[in-house]
């Protein structure tokens, strides 16, 4: 990323979210950014994934320059290199858990949709739960069911914001060491939002944001 900066529109003019970032990430690395609320990190995360344009700069994600893609490139630029979990989930409430993980695959046309989403179930030991709904999961289970959907198209790259922010810190430390061990079998490029210092050093690189800028 590249001079990345980042305005919008506020209740009294533009106010500047992000303000020249400058970063290399490194293919397969577990990178963490941290900061106080408010610092900008979710936007950077945002400006990522294609879900944000930025204001200005340049953005190079896997060897590609995202920065002048329409909206079309760039979901299909999501689907096939970029995967995302949030902290709330994110999960469609109508769909079952095997449907939710599939949907990346079946928005993409792929035909094994259906046997990829179990699969990614089981790695994450929701297969026997495919047929329940979001409501009938608990908040652990459910985001284990999203980061079975962020893995089931075998991503570049997975940004995870505070993926545990919403759950008990034994659920969480669980979720975690899933996430982790995800990564390192698929050698997936990780950015995690934490405010866990502990976690945070455990990464093999750490960047820090405060202000709109990396320190």
């Amino acid at each position: 990323m590249q001079e990345i900066r980042l305005s919008l529109p506020g209740p009294s003019g533009r106010v500047d979210i992000l303000n020249g970032i400058n970063v290399d990430i490194t293919a397969g690395a577990k990178v963490s950014l941290v900061g106080p609320s408010g610092s900008g990190k979710t936007s950077l995360l945002m400006v990522m994934a294609g879900l944000e344009r930025a204001t200005s700069g340049r953005i190079v994600i896997d060897g590609h320059d995202i920065t002048n893609l329409d909206e079309d490139e760039l979901a299909r630029f999501r689907r096939e290199r970029i995967g995302i979990v949030f902290q709330d989930f994110h999960l469609i409430p109508t769909m079952t858990a095997e449907e939710n993980v599939a949907l990346p695959l079946e928005l993409a046309a792929n035909k094994m949709a259906q046997r990829r989403s179990v699969e990614a179930l089981d790695a994450v030991g929701l297969a026997h739960r495919r047929n329940h709904f979001p409501s009938q999961l608990s908040g652990g289970e459910q985001q284990r069911v999203a980061l079975a959907r962020a893995f089931v198209a075998s991503p570049r790259i997975l940004l995870a914001d505070e993926p545990t922010g919403n759950l008990d810190q034994e659920t969480g430390g669980q979720v975690m060491a899933l996430l982790l061990d995800l990564h390192r079998q698929n050698n997936t490029t990780l950015v995690l939002i934490t405010h866990d210092p502990s976690l945070a050093a455990t990464c093999d690189q750490r960047l820090v944001m405060r202000d709109g800028r990396l320190q």
